[in-house]
């Protein structure tokens, strides 16, 4: 009777359901009557960017509001399907505010019966299912950040996220009645953190470059296509795709529910030039192919796909209007938005490294030997496919060692790309510089950063970057082709070599943009420290997804400027990173398997934690062996076309809508009351910071100016300087006085480094400033001597004082000069007569010790110590009363066995911590010590 009471009930709540959904369909249709049919085939191809998930007894409901809260469309997912299947169902009529609100209603008077419905969460977006054993899984974005912003498109940062299960029951009975293998996996599934270094956007596609953007939108466009129909996602960076499986199988617009994710880094900064903002954004997106650990993933797989496969782009734009369309251009020719693509990545060849032991560098293993090169070949046709030609191939590994361990990798990469070249027509063969990086650092008289920056020009002139067109098709220019750095890790010399490379392509979009003439960019402008702070939190990003720790080696290491500080954080995170590969990389393996999709379970099969390795998750199977490529036309010669950027299309054959331009109600969102302050625009990072608080009359505001004493990283608040930066010889062994008359007059900064104030102390209000017993006309003699200074010199003591200003503002000279006096000082010390009458008055001193007896005849009269601070604090003298006074007595009076604590103390509060330790208690209270202490009480 109980089960067809049910049954009935379920019968009626469904029926009452569709007559509600039925009711709301007609009003729909009622009121669509007024809006263009067209606009209304437009918007039911939006996508959402609001959800609310309701739950009944066995259905959820997934509720989508466009950017404007004016259309909702909703998602039905069965819980009661088999554990096995997914049953989701579209609704594709799309609702107002108001019907769904009465959608909603009749759902939850259909279901009273049976707890009604209810509101679980609010979400920003859907990221895709997944299943293990059990039952299916929903994972939706709970907690979003804005990080950037191209053309009026935002992308977000994933902030935070919830798993909720599709079953029957409650959340908490779906814990308890897990399975161990099921809890595991999740547990697994855990490791990876998905608050961190994952980016989507809701009307941008940030799997591809602006490049590819630009030019597919054009192509779109000029076939009558509208934007949200003509999505091309490159898979390769879509880091949810194993989720997104069951919505592309379930559903018919899965990308207007769900998200794609991308994983890398994402940042964005403004550069101020006298009022014209600039924006800097670098794009950095890992491939989901071969991704892993250090030492689990190295080389490449049979499929061509190499490990840590990173794509880095840099966007410049001139923000002056704020999407990729003006007024007076037609569509998609705002020539104010440039790009540059780089290309990182393991070197394509079979080599593995075995950690398992405690060396921090194993040795390298060619563990393949293939003497067609097919896993290089195919990994180049793929970089063809995506960049064009030709690939610049910058190398960095070591060459000389004493026991070859990179060198044996730099003779098969060589070899491997003669052979291909071998195929290769004239003008598209694959351009090869091998630079040893690491010993050219470690060698005097080698300028690492000046032959970078050579090999960035060449670069640049062979790949060129991406401009888009302006008002004559001649001023704009397509990036054809990519450098591919790597070292043997592919990131801290490789983050140095890209930063140098995008600097020079900096200069150069700045140039297309029309803000300056130079192809160069100064270092030690702030343009150029805002690029290299933003190149250096790329680099310790990526260096903590696939190394564990943050970069070692900085690109101020390499320009030899870093301080003494950062060798002790070189060495934190070389032991960082050691511990990471040892004895967590394991974790984070599993973690990228399971969540990727490299690891589907299957009954009957090994479970990912039995398995001995996983090489067969990221290569083919036996079974299932790859079509052999012709060892000679190993490539597609269709990818070797060059990028072309199609004309604009007449405004007639654009596609378009005022309902599809849902960016403009994202970025300026006027349906919601904000504050300047919340603004992702006022919040950005700027080269204003680098600016002092107080500027003088004469500063240079331009970002592109070099700033005297910028390489003093703890200084923010910046000097003026001039514009052409000063190169010192470094063949030259000459070291200039600073403090000499006859160095030129330069802007020094007020500001003090640490190392300074330690040489340097500044006396104190009212101390004198002589700290020894020589003269003037000595200490001028002395210095004079130690410099050779053919002119008058300024004595110690008038550079110690506060109000000096020394000439020079080369600071390395300033803190050498010091440091020499400070040692001649501290091997030939004097004492002052000051310091000599202060020391007798010292031991002239009675001591005063707390507790010295005193004699018997001594006693307290009127006129007292005490009676006189107890009169100041009441106002009136003589008011200490007898027994306040009688214990103050006993208490100077002195105590037989002092060290003894006697009954009547415990009655003191001192006493208490240790009578509790007495019986047997912590200071504490964490429980009993000694037992035998308390029964024998």
């Amino acid at each position: 009777m109980a089960k067809e009471k049910t049954s009935e009930a379920m019968s009626s709540t469904h029926r009452l359901h569709e007559k509600a959904e039925a009711s709301a369909r007609s009003a729909h249709r009622l009121q669509s009557k007024r809006i263009p049919d067209n606009e209304i085939q437009d918007f039911d191809l939006q996508r959402m960017h609001k959800f609310s998930l309701y739950e009944t007894r066995n259905r959820f409901y997934l509720v989508g509001g466009d950017i404007a809260d004016a259309h909702f469309r909703m998602l039905k997912i069965d819980r009661t399907a088999p554990p096995d299947t997914l049953s989701i169902v579209e609704d594709h009529t799309t609702y107002t505010k108001s019907e769904m609100d009465r959608v909603l209603s009749a759902i939850d008077d259909g279901n009273r019966s049976i707890g009604g419905m209810r509101l679980k969460c609010n979400a920003w977006g859907l990221l895709g299912f997944i299943r293990f054993t059990e039952h299916y899984y929903m994972l939706i974005v709970t907690k979003r950040q804005q990080v950037a912003t191209l053309g009026g498109h935002y992308i977000y940062q994933v902030d935070g996220t919830e798993l909720v299960p599709i079953c029957t029951g409650s959340s908490a009975n779906s814990r308890n009645n897990r399975n161990a293998e099921e809890s595991r996996f999740l547990a697994i599934l855990g490791v990876l953190d998905l608050h961190r270094s994952f980016y989507f956007s809701y009307s941008y596609d940030v799997t591809r470059s602006l490049q590819h953007n630009i030019i597919r939108r054009r192509h779109g466009l000029a076939l009558g296509l509208s934007g949200n129909d003509h999505r091309d996602y490159n898979d390769m960076f879509i880091w949810n795709h194993h989720l997104l499986g069951p919505a592309l199988d379930n559903l018919e617009h899965p990308y207007d529910w769900c998200l794609p994710i991308i994983h890398g880094f994402v940042d964005q900064s403004s550069v101020n030039v006298f009022g014209r903002n600039l924006y800097i954004t670098i794009i950095a997106r890992r491939s989901r192919f071969f991704a892993g650990a250090r030492f689990l993933k190295r080389g490449a797989n049979d499929m061509g796909y190499v490990a840590n496969d990173v794509e880095t782009e840099q966007i410049v734009a001139d923000m002056l209007v704020t999407s990729f369309n003006m007024n007076i251009a037609p569509y998609l020719k705002k020539p104010n938005y440039t790009s540059f693509v780089q290309h990182r990545g393991s070197i394509p060849l079979y080599w593995t490294q075995d950690n398992s032991g405690v060396s921090p560098k194993p040795a390298i293993d060619v563990s393949l030997i293939d003497p067609f090169y097919g896993t290089a070949a195919r990994h180049f046709d793929d970089l063809f496919q995506r960049y064009s030609a030709p690939i610049y191939v910058l190398n960095l590994i070591k060459a000389r060692e004493r026991t070859p361990r990179e060198s044996k990798l730099l003779v098969e990469y060589q070899n491997a790309i003669k052979y291909l070249n071998q195929s290769l027509p004239e003008g598209k063969k694959i351009l090869y510089r091998a630079y040893d990086m690491s010993r050219a650092a470690k060698t005097r008289g080698q300028d690492v950063i000046g032959t970078l920056e050579d090999i960035a020009g060449d670069i640049i002139k062979t790949t060129s970057i991406f401009a888009n067109e302006g008002e004559s098709s001649e001023s704009s220019s397509v990036q054809n082709g990519v450098v591919r750095s790597n070292c043997i890790d592919c990131l801290d010399r490789t983050n140095a070599a890209q930063f140098v490379i995008g600097k020079r392509a900096l200069a150069i979009q700045l140039q297309a943009l029309g803000v300056t003439t130079d192809p160069s960019l100064n270092y030690d402008s702030d343009a150029s420290n805002l690029f290299a702070h933003m190149f250096n939190d790329h680099g310790d990003t990526l260096a903590s997804q696939y190394g564990g720790s943050h970069l070692v080696n900085t690109t101020d290491s390499y320009r030899k400027i870093n301080n003494w500080q950062s060798h002790s954080r070189d060495m934190l995170e070389s032991f960082k990173r050691y511990y990471h590969n040892s004895f967590l990389d394991n974790q984070r393996q599993e973690a990228y398997n399971l969540f990727l999709g490299n690891y589907v379970y299957a009954s009957g099969q090994p479970m990912l934690w039995d398995l001995q390795n996983d090489y067969y998750l990221h290569h083919t199977a036996p079974q299932n062996k790859l079509q052999r490529r012709n060892y000679i036309n190993w490539y597609t010669p269709a990818f070797l076309e060059p990028n072309i950027l199609p004309p604009v299309p007449s405004p007639g054959t654009m596609a378009s809508s005022k309902l599809t331009q849902d960016w403009w109600y994202e970025y300026y969102r006027p349906n919601h009351i904000s504050s300047l302050m919340r603004i992702f625009a006022y919040k950005m990072n700027s080269t204003e910071r680098y600016l002092p608080k107080a500027l003088p009359s004469n500063f240079d505001m331009s970002p592109f100016s070099v700033r005297k004493g910028s390489q003093d990283s703890d200084a923010i608040d910046q000097t003026p300087g001039s514009k052409e930066a000063v190169i010192a010889d470094a063949n030259s062994r000459e070291v200039l006085n600073p403090l000499s008359a006859t160095s030129p007059p330069q802007h020094t900064s007020k500001r003090i480094t640490s190392l300074q104030k330690w040489l340097n102390p500044q006396p104190r209000d009212g101390a004198q400033s002589e700290s020894n017993n020589e003269t003037p006309a000595s200490k001028r003699q002395t210095a004079s001597h130690r410099h050779q200074a053919t002119s008058s010199t300024i004595s110690l003591t008038e550079f110690k004082s506060p109000t000096f200003a020394p000439p020079s503002a080369d600071k390395s000279k300033i803190n050498q000069w010091t440091l020499e006096q400070h040692c001649n000082n501290s091997l030939n010390p004097t004492v002052s007569d000051s310091e000599v009458t202060s020391y007798e008055a010292y031991l002239d001193l009675p001591l005063k010790i707390a507790d010295t007896t005193l004699d018997e005849d001594t006693g307290l009269t009127e006129t007292t110590e005490y009676e006189d601070f107890i009169a100041s604090g009441r106002g009136e003298a003589n008011s200490a009363s007898g027994d306040e006074t009688n214990e103050f007595k006993r208490w100077l009076e002195p105590i037989e066995d002092p060290l003894t604590v006697k009954g009547g103390d415990l009655q003191k509060k001192r006493y208490h911590a240790y009578e509790k330790w007495l019986k047997g208690k912590s200071l504490f209270k964490q429980g009993k010590l000694d037992t035998e202490f308390k029964s024998a009480g």
